[in-house]
Formats: structure tokens, sequence, C-alpha cells
């Protein structure tokens, strides 16, 4: 039996979530909560598997009510949930950093709506491990030999996919990345319209890399990371320029690793970087595929790094995945790939824009 807490200021919501939680077989709501003070009282009493807790309450706010919760049990499963406004989803970006698993935004459907809400919470929960644990074949730490940086020394790109748990990972990931990382990097994480750009924000203050949301027509240069924006599909020409649409391509998220990975693959031939991080689904798994097939680098995150592992189980099932390691791991790898790179060329540093950071800004 899952045991979930439920904490928001509006009794409505309390009141929905935990009428779908608990007609949901194997759950069991175990306490709710009006607003930040009374959760960190009474949670720890309830002992929870997993909470709902808003990002927006008076006094305490969400942020603050995390923080607390995960000190107090670090493994606890959080899902924030949120609006769709400036500050609301730079308050939720910073949950995911902190270590919140996953937010729903509930700007994104009516919530009279009581069953777009359940499907919403329900995906949710029983993907952050909500439920009870399935048996599932684990794959190798690392599932092929020879990965050093002289094997992606010939990449030109860098293509990153994540979803669920993404945030925090590649937060760990940049933070230390030298911004003499010799090639460009896309990334592509699941997010809702009106979040990805506070994303890319937070990220770059914490980073020496330039890390903004990709603009439609720029050229992609070393020492940068560009975020694909919600809500468009993103895809680089031969000469690495950034083209965004909107139009769906038969993909079920908007940005697709999937589209992405198979764009990069075609632009840079046997010379692009593909890594696959944590996330519930199989998108991303075609585009390692297709990396893999036309001579690029493949790497996907192991289950234990894992905050959940779909994405990555699908690109080493698919054979996508020629390397599969922990995620401390794929951060050593990339940052032995930047020492081992030669300076960057007068040339590239000349070029309008281009700008190496010393220290996070």
């Amino acid at each position: 039996m899952v045991r979930v807490f439920v904490v928001d200021d509006s009794a409505f919501v309390r009141r929905a979530l935990a009428r779908i939680l608990g007609e949901q077989p194997g759950y069991q709501v175990v306490g709710e909560a009006a607003n930040g003070l009374d959760a960190l009282e009474r949670i720890p009493r309830a002992d929870p598997d997993l909470v709902t807790l808003d990002v927006a309450m008076p006094g305490l706010d969400g942020i603050q009510v995390l923080g607390g919760l995960l000190r107090w049990k670090p493994e606890l499963k959080v899902i924030m949930l949120s609006v769709h406004t400036r500050h609301g989803a730079a308050a939720t970006v910073e949950a995911l950093a902190v270590g919140a698993v996953e937010f729903i935004d509930k700007s994104a459907f009516n919530l009279m709506d009581l069953e777009t809400l359940r499907r919403e919470v329900l995906e949710k929960v029983v993907a952050c491990g909500g439920s009870a644990p399935a048996v599932r074949p684990r794959a190798p730490a690392a599932a092929a030999p020879g990965l050093s940086p002289g094997v992606a020394a010939r990449c030109e790109l860098c293509v990153i996919g994540a979803s669920t748990g993404g945030p925090a990972a590649l937060q760990r990931i940049l933070e230390r990345i030298p911004a003499t990382f010799p090639v460009p990097m896309l990334v592509v994480q699941h997010m809702p319209a009106g979040f990805t750009r506070p994303f890319a924000e937070r990220l770059d203050a914490l980073c020496r890399l330039d890390v903004a949301e990709a603009v439609e027509g720029e050229k992609l240069l070393p020492g940068q990371v560009r975020i694909a924006p919600a809500g468009r599909h993103l895809r680089v020409t031969a000469n690495l320029a950034v083209v965004l649409s909107e139009e769906a391509a038969d993909a079920k998220h908007v940005p697709s690793i999937d589209v992405a990975m198979k764009s990069a693959g075609r632009a840079r031939p046997g010379r692009v970087l593909g890594i696959l991080l944590t996330g519930m689904g199989e998108d991303g798994a075609e585009g390692m595929v297709a990396l893999r097939a036309g001579g690029g680098v493949t790497i996907a995150e192991s289950e234990e790094s894992c905050v959940v592992y779909g994405m990555p189980r699908a690109a080493w099932r698919s054979g996508g995945a020629v390397h599969v390691l922990p995620l401390q791991e794929i951060v050593a790898f990339l940052e032995r790939l930047t020492r081992m790179a030669p300076p960057i060329p007068e040339s590239t540093a000349d070029i309008p824009g281009f700008q190496p950071r010393s220290a996070p800004r």
C-alpha cells in the first residue's frame, strides 16, 4: 500500500486529490495539510511514501516545506503542484532542483474536470515510484567496454534528453562542466510551456557554460548549452543552426528527444554524442538507435541513479544505448572529455557572441 499525504491551501484541491488517490487500488491517503507549518508537523507522524505539495501557499511556501521534508526523509518522493505564472514556473524549477521528482501544472487543465486531473495525477504518481515495486531487469553498470574520452573526441555536438527527474540530474551535470567544453550542447527536457525559460535561466546562473533557451536561427557554438523551448520541436541544420517548429510530427512529447537526436545525426553523421537521462516513457530510444547506427556515441543513465528508469531502459532494450552509466560516471566522463580537448581555436573564440566563462555568475 502506497501512503500519500496531500498538502494544498485549496480545500477543493485537497478533496479532489484525496478522492482520486483514495479510490485508486493500492493507495492510501494518510493525511492532509492546508499550510506549510501543518505539513511539517503532520507529515513525519504520518510517515508517507509520497507527498503532493503545492508550490504557492501562505506562510511557508512549497520550497521551504520541501527542504524540511527532504532533510527529514531524503528518499521521500514529492510531486509539486504549480501554476503557469512567471513566479510559479521559477519556483517549480527551483523545487525540481532541490529534490522534487515531478510537478503538475494546475493551469494546464480545468480542476473541475476530475477525469483529466485523475489521469495526470496517477500518471505522475505511478511513474515516480508511488506504486508497489515491479520486478524489472537491471541493465549493467557499463553495458559495453571501451568508453573513454577518446571515443567521443571526434564528436561535434552533444544532445542530452531527460524527463522525470531530469532537472536535478542536468544541474548536477552542467554545474561541473567547464566553460571550455569542446562542443555545443542541446538539451531536450520534457516540460510544459512556460517552464523551460526559467529552467534555462536558473542553470545559466549556476553554471560556467552559457545556458539559454534556444532561439530560431542561432548558430550553436562550443561552451554553449541550448534548451529546447517547451511546445516546439528543435532541429539543427548542417551548419548547426537551430530550427524550431510547432508541428506535432506524431510525437507524444513536444519537444521530442527523438526528433532532436535524429536531426543532430543527420547534421553531423557519426559525430554526435547522445546522452539519455532519467524519465518515463520511451522518447529518445529511437533517436539513440539512429545516432548509434550513424556511428555516434550513445550513453544512457543506469537504473541505480535514475528517478524513473523508463527512457534509458527503452534505449538499452532497443539497442540504441551502447554505454549505460550512473549519473556520477556520466559527469566524470564529460569532465575528462573537456580536459583532453585542445584549446578552443582563436577563430572560434572570435565568433560574435562566444563568451567562455571562468566562474558561475
